[in-house]
Order: structure tokens, then sequence, then C-alpha cells
């Protein structure tokens, strides 16, 4: 579509036109969008990787749930004691209840965060392991351990072999496989001797409890909860806030950081298209005077606003990049942050950067398409 007076220009052209005119205004609004494009790309990553590494540790397990104390400031904080799980485990509807303390500890600087499970040797099968080489440990041993066959493979580890784990050597008697990566990459050691090790007698982290064929979940779930209020069962991503504060607070902060970014970034683009309104008075009343309606002139305001978000965009993730490299080097999240870029973060970018240009191309575009002819002319 061409348009009067835009020298041929098509329409797009015209927009991009009109914004390049003003590179140091367009350099200043899309900054501002791209910052806040990276704000919401990199929660969005740093959360899904989050969930991902909490998932993983929780669906280690054969199970059908999970269990872990209720309000927990980190997952792997989580105190059950044996009692209990001997009660969870003689409800009516569980078939079985495997209770495991997990650890974490830094083998390698290749391998900041090495998960280590106790378990007890009669509940490996219960738990969904699979010894692919060698045997299971002895319960009163405590050197001994299971690799699974990720570490054993990364670690260049083999039946028979020693490994030094939180300074003490350990034989490893056998390789295992779990069918999940995070499991697949830790080790598995006699439940007795770890807690002793972790200064953590009869004490346990998650319990992994399968119910009977034909038990219905949502019952099950409530019965264990109100038996044991201090517990909590987690079953999908979404039921992590119950069981971990960290996670329901990154969930928090990934919402307000979005409102925050929209709205600050909708600001600096209506300032900046506000300005360039002020300059352009007498050009909108000549486009207006020949011909151009209200509609029109609002859509090409609105068009420059989107064509300010796009490039922010673009922008945003370009530095998002940046961003999750630098935080994923913090000693606190080394090991534990994995990014991966889904099509929801991209999805999430253009929504923010289009919400800004929106919000802030409105106004704007509503006191340009109101402008009579005669009123523009008169303008100085």
């Amino acid at each position: 579509m061409r348009g009067g007076g835009d020298g041929g220009l098509t329409f797009a052209g015209l927009v991009l036109h009109n914004i390049g005119t003003r590179k140091l205004r367009l350099a200043f609004a899309s900054t501002a969008v791209a910052i806040g494009v990276m704000t919401v790309v990199t929660f969005t990553v740093v959360k899904h990787s989050l969930h991902e590494t909490a998932l993983g540790i929780m669906q280690t397990g054969r199970a059908d749930f999970t269990i872990s104390q209720r309000g927990v400031s980190d997952l792997l904080d989580s105190t059950i004691d044996q009692a209990t799980l001997a009660s969870i485990a003689a409800d009516r509807d569980v078939a079985a209840a495997t209770g495991v303390l997990i650890g974490t500890t830094r083998l390698t600087a290749d391998n900041p965060l090495f998960l280590e499970f106790g378990i007890r040797a009669a509940d490996l099968d219960a738990f969904g392991v699979r010894i692919v080489a060698g045997r299971p440990f002895a319960d009163d041993s405590a050197n001994q351990l299971l690799l699974g066959w990720r570490a054993a493979a990364n670690l260049r580890k083999h039946v028979g072999d020693t490994i030094a784990v939180d300074g003490h050597p350990f034989h490893v008697v056998g390789i295992f496989s779990t069918g999940q990566a995070l499991g697949d990459a830790g080790t598995m050691l006699p439940l007795v001797p770890f807690q002793a090790a972790q200064r953590q007698p009869g004490g346990l982290t998650l319990v992994f409890v399968r119910a009977r064929p034909g038990a219905d979940l949502g019952t099950l779930r409530a019965r264990i909860e109100h038996d044991h209020p201090q517990l909590v069962t987690v079953r999908t991503a979404a039921d992590f806030g119950r069981a971990d504060r960290s996670l329901a607070l990154i969930n928090a902060a990934d919402r307000g950081s979005t409102v925050l970014a929209v709205l600050i970034g909708a600001v600096v683009v209506m300032t900046t298209m506000t300005l360039t309104f002020i300059e352009r008075t007498r050009e909108f009343g000549v486009l207006a005077a020949i011909g151009w309606s209200s509609p029109r002139i609002a859509r090409m305001v609105i068009g420059e606003a989107l064509a300010i978000g796009l490039l922010g965009a673009a922008g945003g993730v370009v530095l998002s990049f940046a961003a999750t490299q630098v935080i994923g080097q913090l000693p606190s999240l080394v090991g534990i942050l994995h990014p991966v870029y889904t099509a929801t973060a991209f999805w999430r970018a253009l929504l923010a950067a289009g919400s800004m240009s929106l919000l802030g191309g409105i106004a704007p575009a509503v006191r340009a398409a109101r402008l009579s002819p005669l009123e523009a002319l008169r303008h100085e």
C-alpha cells in the first residue's frame, strides 16, 4: 500500500524511514526495551532451568508422586523421619514407599553439583534402579557405591575402580540406570552409612510413593497431607511451590519483573513517541490535509512504536544469552543452572516487547490521530 505524500514509499517503508531519521532517540528507546526484554527472558530461562533441575530430582525414582517437607527454603533441606516413612508405607493404597536421603558434593571442577542418593539396597528395584553392570552395594558398607552410567562415563570409571567422594575412598561395585538424566549423573550409597556421614541418623530427604493399581492418586495424596500436615505431595512442576519456597519466590519474582519491565519500557517508549509527536506536529497536519485518515495516522505511530519494540526484542534476546552465561558462573548456581531457550522464552520476549510498544504508543497515536490540520499547521 502506498500513501500520498510519502514519496513512493510503502506504508511499512515510511514507518522504518521515520524511526531511522532519529537514530539517537531510536537507540535510547530500543535499548530500554532490550533491557526489559533481557530481564523477562533471563528470568524465564533461569526459572525453567531450576524447575527442570528440581523436577529431575523429584522424578529420579519410579514413583507416582514424591513427598517432601512442606515449605522448606530448598528442596534438599527437606527432612522426614523413619516413623513417618513407616506410616506412609502402611497406607492401604500405597504399594511402595521409598525413603531417600539426598546430598550434593563438589566432586571435580566439571562436577560441582554431584548428587548423592542414600538408599537401602532392598529399595533399589522399587526406586526404579536397574543395575547394568556389577552388583548392588552392601547395606552396612561404608566404602561401596553405585555410579549412574552417565557419571561413570563422565568420570571414566568402571566396576572395581575407586573414586573419592567427600574425601573418602569408595569402591565402585556397580553401574546403574534410572532412565532419568539427573539421577544417572549421580551416585547411590548405602542409606545408614550415608546418614551417619551426613550427620542425619534416621533422616530422609524425600519419600517416593508408588500407589496400588486402581488407587485414586488425588484421594491418596490428600489423605497423606491430612495425616501428616508437615508434609506435601508433589507430582508436577506446578506443585513445587508448595514444597520449595525458593521456587515459589522465583515464580513471584518472574511475574513481578515482567510487569515492572513492561511498565518501564512502556514509559520510555511513550516518552520517545511523545517527543516525536511534538517535533512532527506539522507533518501530521499535512498528512491529514492530503487525505490521510485518523486511523491511518494512528497506525503509523503505533507501527513506529512496534518497530522500536521489535528491535529491542532482538537486542534483549542477545543480552539475555550473555546474562545467563554470567549468572550460570555464580558459585551457588554452577551445576544447577543449565540454560535452555525454549519457545516460551522467545514468545515472552515478543509479548513483552509488543506490550511495551503498544502501551507506550497508544497515547501519542491518539494525539496524532485527533490533531486537526489547521491546529497542526499553526504549530511552531
